[in-house]
């Protein structure tokens, strides 16, 4: 199985795309798609910005045919006029992933901290040196890229193909996730990888 996938954004849109195969996360690519400038006011207005996620991810899904698309659900901002664009931004995306046909699956922040690392709360590093771990790339262009790479490893997480070969992992996933907010086990830890297997380990350099 194929994953796209996307952290969402106005401004840089982060995409990783993975293979799941025999119990082994294969890193395919991960890039992120620049849609504006990233500090000060945006000088591109939004609907040109939202158009280029379409034509960006439009080449990114014919080069490397995922069949699934996996992206971070909204979540509630400070800044209404914030939440609105990455509300908008992610419309783009899922619209993008329906028009070419792909499977879309929507993940919390939270539940891919969990499935991950371990622990809904872990930081961005955090993520970014296990993600490091499971596909073997420790060099991320920008935050973003790395947290995409996050999602669809979450996605195969939480497969029907992860349920079949490990149904306790499954299970301790679908319970932190759905029922309580403890910590549980993750895919890597479910691959022989804990936090602490990386601790005192030089940390990644994520440049935006």
């Amino acid at each position: 199985m194929r994953i796209l996938g996307i952290d969402p954004g106005s401004r840089l849109l982060g995409f990783g795309c993975i293979d799941w195969v025999a119990n082994s996360i294969v890193h395919v690519a991960n890039g992120t798609l620049k849609l504006a400038n990233t500090s000060g006011k945006a000088v591109i207005p939004l609907e040109e910005r939202l158009f280029s996620i379409y034509e960006g991810l439009t080449s990114v899904i014919l080069e490397y045919q995922p069949q699934v698309l996996s992206i971070e659900k909204v979540f509630f901002a400070k800044n209404p006029v914030s939440a609105l664009k990455l509300g908008q931004a992610r419309g783009a995306a899922i619209l993008t992933g329906r028009i070419h046909h792909l499977t879309v699956a929507e993940y919390s922040a939270s539940e891919v901290k969990q499935s991950v690392v371990g622990h809904g709360g872990a930081d961005k590093e955090q993520v970014a040196k296990m993600v490091g771990l499971l596909t073997g790339q420790h060099q991320f262009a920008t935050a973003d890229a790395s947290d995409a790479l996050a999602i669809a490893i979450c996605h195969a997480h939480a497969s029907r193909s992860v349920a079949g070969r490990f149904p306790a992992l499954h299970k301790a996933m679908n319970e932190a996730s759905g029922r309580r907010s403890k910590k549980g086990s993750s895919l890597a830890e479910a691959l022989g990888i804990t936090p602490e297997s990386v601790a005192g380990k030089k940390r990644i350099r994520l440049e935006r």
